[in-house]
């Protein structure tokens, strides 16, 4: 189940240390926003606006259109060029067209393929690359749940 099954999301991604994020929201949301300001905190870049996610030995991994790396949209700038990352594994994703309500949410997950991924919303969170990053890098220290 899940192996060999391919979906092309309208969507950015970015990675860190081998682990990318899939990065979610309507045309306008700051997907690209987001993504330049984790580039500029030292993630890379794996796709801006087009993400080709496949599911493969029961990861979800996440890459992009050939005709598309290494490239990034910057609205006011133009496009920038950017050093590609991926294809990557995808940790986590976050949706910026749904506020948490939450302070402490509960685990969400985003199915993709049949398969689970890690969801956070993130639409108005001021600190939201920082806390991404750190997700990232170290995962979720919940208090165990009983």
């Amino acid at each position: 189940m899940g192996n060999g099954s391919e979906q092309v999301l309208h969507a950015s991604c970015v990675a860190l240390d081998g682990k990318g994020l899939l990065i979610l929201g309507a045309s306008g949301a700051g997907k690209s926003s987001l993504a330049l300001e984790m580039m500029a905190r030292g993630a890379g870049l794996v796709a801006d606006d087009r993400t080709i996610v496949t599911a493969r030995s029961g990861q979800l991994i996440a890459d992009c259109p050939s005709s598309l790396r290494g490239r990034i949209e910057a609205r006011g700038i133009g496009i920038l060029q950017a050093r590609p990352a991926g294809p990557v594994a995808l940790a986590l994703a976050v949706d910026l067209d749904r506020a948490e309500p939450e302070r402490l949410p509960p685990h969400r997950k985003l199915v993709l393929l049949d398969l689970g991924l890690p969801l956070v919303l993130g639409q108005g969170r001021g600190h939201l690359a920082s806390a991404l990053l750190q997700y990232l890098v170290a995962g979720r220290g919940d208090p165990d749940e009983t």
